[in-house]
């Protein structure tokens, strides 16, 4: 048995806390679903209706439900059309706070994660940093998609096994978050996104981008 199997499984008392707490210790944690495990190397937190850079901060939807429920939920949502993200609900129930699982290092499925990632490309071809590098990579490598959104981790039948990190994690780093657009982009502000120092599966900072809109018909 691996040292990362051998690890407690996170519980929800460890999810049900300020998110800003829970964010950098699930630093090192591993996530393991349908033949692949990962260790996370970097995460976001977002804060609610605290928070606008969050899904939530105007309020419940149908959309952010989840969002809302019990802490260790998985909240799982479509973006551009083509990619689906993955969060650990945090926070007591109605909170609506979650931690962005933005990246990882593959320990165990390689092969099912490159097949996964693959496409229509030889998924020998792929960079071992880049399987689970990005929050769309990383769900896609884990075999995660909208069917999964709502599932409780912390439940002992639950396909998604989140547990502790086997070992001390190196130094952490914090800085602002990822794309994130207008007031919730303010990296002085919101310098809500962790990640572990020297680690190659660690994303390339990006701002956010403003998109033109059409001009309007005459």
């Amino acid at each position: 048995m691996t040292d990362w199997e051998q690890a407690p499984r996170l519980t929800s008392d460890f999810f049900n806390r300020p998110v800003l707490e829970v964010a950098p210790e699930l630093l090192g944690a591993t996530l393991s679903h349908a033949g692949v495990t990962l260790r996370l190397t970097e995460v976001e937190a977002y804060d609610g209706d605290q928070d606008p850079g969050s899904h939530a901060f105007r309020g419940r939807t149908q959309r952010t439900a989840v969002m809302f429920g019990p802490a260790g939920g998985l909240y799982v949502y479509f973006t551009y059309g083509m990619h689906y993200c993955a969060n650990l609900v945090c926070g007591p129930q109605g909170s609506a706070s979650a931690v962005l699982l933005r990246a990882g290092e593959v320990l165990a499925g390689e092969q099912v994660a490159r097949a996964r990632r693959a496409g229509t490309k030889d998924p020998e071809t792929l960079a071992f940093r880049d399987l689970a590098r990005g929050p769309a990579r990383l769900t896609e490598a884990l075999g995660v998609h909208r069917a999964h959104n709502g599932m409780d981790t912390t439940d002992a039948d639950s396909p998604m096994i989140v547990r502790a990190a086997a070992h001390p994690v190196g130094q952490i780093i914090q800085g602002p978050r990822v794309g994130v657009s207008g007031e919730g982009g303010d990296g002085q502000r919101f310098p809500w996104r962790f990640w572990l120092q020297g680690e190659a599966s660690v994303s390339v900072y990006r701002p956010a981008v403003r998109r033109a809109r059409p001009p309007k018909q005459a």
